[in-house]
């Protein structure tokens, strides 16, 4: 492979544009030594089965190297097809919530062990663990650990592990073939509200159009927009981890919004 670009920098990976033998333009994201790469490359795979995604071309542990995406606009028909398509994509569903691989989200480990039930998995794995890293003032951190007691309550109906990208915010969709291809995963078995939620916390062209979409091919339970704080506590709770106090407010205000659920 001869690298032609050098991308930059994310979370302390290289990332470039390169040219196999054969002709075929790819992208790789380089660093230190991570579980990290192959954690990726699971989830790339695993979601590839029901959606769009960039082929793995290699994985080692100290590189990841996809197919390269050409990108084009988006529109409202390419967010539509990509409405349904994750609607599929949650569809085809997961053996139970968690992943039988490592979990990260940027350079953050997660735990992906099973547990009993939605609620207990994202209290106990998600939030619960990075309420940790976050150091957060006391008073906060309670009003959070009193919104995840809240969580059986709060979550809605019961339903089966879905397969979910796990980090879906809008730099994670690439628009190419008339539809959105879905790249940097912390795929696991999850809550299918979770990615819609993560789409919501940041935007995304034609968001309606995407959840139209969603929506008809397969619809959501009542009260769905109102569960939008709680699944957006765990992307909050990693933004403040990783970027600091400029998103303590808004976490804030997520867990108000589920204590009042």
């Amino acid at each position: 492979m001869r690298f032609t670009d050098d991308l930059g920098s994310s979370h302390g990976w290289r990332l470039r544009r390169g040219v196999l033998d054969d002709g075929r333009e790819v992208f790789a994201k380089v660093g230190a030594a991570s579980e990290m790469f192959a954690s990726e490359a699971a989830g790339l795979r695993w979601l590839g089965e029901a959606a769009a995604v960039p082929e793995v071309i290699e994985v080692g542990p100290d590189r990841l190297v996809l197919s390269w995406v050409r990108e084009e606009r988006p529109s409202p028909a390419a967010a539509e097809r990509f409405g349904r398509s994750l609607a599929g994509l949650h569809r085809a569903g997961a053996p139970g919530f968690g992943a039988p691989w490592p979990g990260f989200i940027a350079e953050l480990p997660m735990d992906n062990a099973p547990c009993d039930g939605w609620p207990a998995f994202y209290g106990e794995r998600r939030v619960l663990p990075f309420l940790r890293l976050a150091r957060l003032p006391a008073a906060d951190a309670a009003l959070v650990e009193r919104a995840v007691e809240r969580f059986p309550e709060v979550a809605g109906p019961a339903e089966p592990p879905a397969r979910i990208h796990g980090d879906l915010w809008s730099g994670n969709v690439l628009w190419s073939g008339g539809g959105g291809v879905l790249i940097d995963p912390a795929a696991h078995g999850g809550h299918r509200e979770t990615d819609l939620a993560m789409l919501e916390l940041f935007g995304l062209p034609y968001l309606d159009r995407v959840l139209g979409a969603y929506r008809e091919e397969w619809p959501l339970a009542e009260g769905w927009r109102e569960r939008v704080p709680l699944h957006q506590l765990h992307p909050l709770l990693v933004h403040v981890v990783l970027y600091g106090e400029g998103y303590r407010g808004s976490l804030m205000r997520a867990v108000r919004r589920v204590l009042a659920l």
